[in-house]
């Protein structure tokens, strides 16, 4: 037994002086702060691939898991589902050769660290939801027209705001993820990209993302990128580009907002529809760009503000890719867009970085007239709601909800810096035992989901 052990360490040892002397690792970094895990990829698209997958590899790999046990329990297919629904729909042949070199260091870096996993694996992490929730449903009505489930995540609530709006006039942009939690507790990557190529990226992402994939992106260009999805959109095109790949191509490659309109419309599958909120801080513009399949619609301006919390608000798109009903005042994008409307003005002319870290807290609920924790605040928990949000198919007391947030400025832009929130934003907990005792309906989530703790806002930046 010694022997092994002394072998054991002596392989170990091995491998951290490979990994020190390995050049393709010298320009990267890790470090975990507050909830968070930072890190710095720099270098070619193979070596930023490699670097990802060598320093996440535990993380990665603990994703995988979870999305394979959760996804086929609630979605009803399993993994090798997904990987041959991207075979079969060519993602691979329609990712820029940048990202596929990304990729495929993704998957050297991870089989360094002893992590069998391939190409396919790494698309269909990085497609998955698009896949399980606007790929899947569209089979199901193409199969038997009525039947198809359209019932797509709404996640997130977020803004953008300039001119009167602001404390300076100048660009404020915040957002936050909502999501299963069994998935947001390891929405916890920020990551600092140096392309050779393009424009430096400061993004939150999960583990083994190419994209942001709750979609909070500045770049060295000036544009920085938020979203919130559509709720119940319906419709997909298996012969368009995925949109992780769109997603990515347009924070790394734009650096106007009509560069941003045309890379996301160009070869829309119409998978993830979202409302993008997106700002330009070189001359103060911001857009909203909701991009449906068949419809899209951008609105413009140097003053003013827009939210979102998984509305629409084009009425040819809601009628026509969607069976959200937008008069009902007690569903979470409804009851949530009311506060955004009220919260906005009650700020008007003093958003900034603080402001909009206390605006993405918010607890308010406006059906009620007091604070409180459910699906109708822009901070909400689903875990604590006896309705849940039946227009996104999640049952009472659902385990999902706000798990992280994220704000910055033009200023702290231009410098490629962020304010960050683990944890719910409104500063409360989720702790998983009291939880599956008190809701067993929900326990079979236990093997992957824990506790997951609030922490504080913490100012992350780009490594100098």
């Amino acid at each position: 037994m010694s022997r092994l052990i002394a072998l054991s360490f002596a392989i170990f040892i091995y491998s951290s002086l490979l990994s020190k002397d390995d050049p393709r690792l010298l320009k990267s970094s890790k470090e975990e702060k507050s909830g968070w895990i930072y890190v710095h990829l720099e270098g070619t698209p193979h070596e930023i691939g490699y670097q990802h997958g060598y320093l996440l590899s535990a993380e990665i790999d603990d994703l995988i898991h979870s999305l394979k046990y959760f996804l086929k329990i609630n979605k009803g297919k399993d993994w090798n589902f997904y990987r041959d629904a991207v075979k079969k729909m060519s993602f691979w042949s329609k990712t820029d050769k940048e990202y596929q070199d990304e990729i495929g260091g993704i998957v050297e870096g991870l089989r360094a660290k002893g992590k069998q996993y391939d190409i396919t694996d790494i698309v269909v992490l990085n497609a998955y939801i698009e896949l399980s929730s606007y790929y899947l449903p569209y089979l199901k009505e193409k199969a038997k027209p009525g039947t198809g489930s359209n019932q797509a995540p709404g996640n997130c609530s977020g803004f953008v705001a300039t001119g009167s709006y602001t404390s300076d006039g100048k660009i404020a942009i915040g957002h936050n993820n909502w999501s299963e939690y069994i998935v947001g507790e390891r929405w916890n990557i920020i990551a600092d990209i140096v392309p050779t190529h393009g424009n430096r990226l400061l993004m939150d992402m999960l583990p083994g993302f190419i994209h942001s994939g709750d979609d909070f992106a500045i770049s060295s260009g000036g544009i920085l990128i938020t979203e919130t999805t559509i709720t119940q959109f319906k419709g997909f095109d298996e012969k368009g580009i995925p949109e992780f790949v769109r997603a990515r191509k347009a924070a790394q490659y734009a650096n106007s907002i009509d560069d941003f309109v045309k890379i996301m419309t160009e070869g829309n599958n119409g998978g993830y529809a979202n409302d993008w909120l997106v700002g330009d801080i070189k001359n103060n513009e911001i857009a909203r760009l909701e991009l449906g399949l068949k419809n899209y619609k951008v609105w413009r301006t140097h003053d003013g503000i827009y939210v979102g919390s998984n509305f629409a608000s084009d009425d040819k798109l809601i009628r026509e890719e969607t069976t959200f009903n937008p008069n009902d005042s007690t569903s979470s994008p409804n009851a949530r867009r009311r506060r955004w409307e009220n919260i906005t003005e009650q700020y008007k002319g003093r958003i900034n970085d603080e402001t909009g870290r206390v605006i993405e807290s918010d607890t308010y609920n406006e059906l009620t007239k007091a604070k409180g924790t459910n699906r109708c605040v822009i901070a909400g928990r689903v875990d604590t709601d006896p309705k849940g949000v039946p227009e996104w198919d999640w049952p009472p007391y659902f385990p999902g909800g706000t798990v992280q947030g994220k704000v910055t400025t033009a200023d702290l832009a231009r410098d490629m810096k962020f304010w960050a929130h683990m944890g719910n934003p409104s500063g409360e907990d989720f702790i998983a035992a009291p939880f599956f005792a008190k809701h067993p309906e929900h326990r079979w989530q236990a093997k992957y989901l824990h506790d997951m703790k609030a922490y504080p806002w913490t100012l992350f930046e780009a490594k100098k």
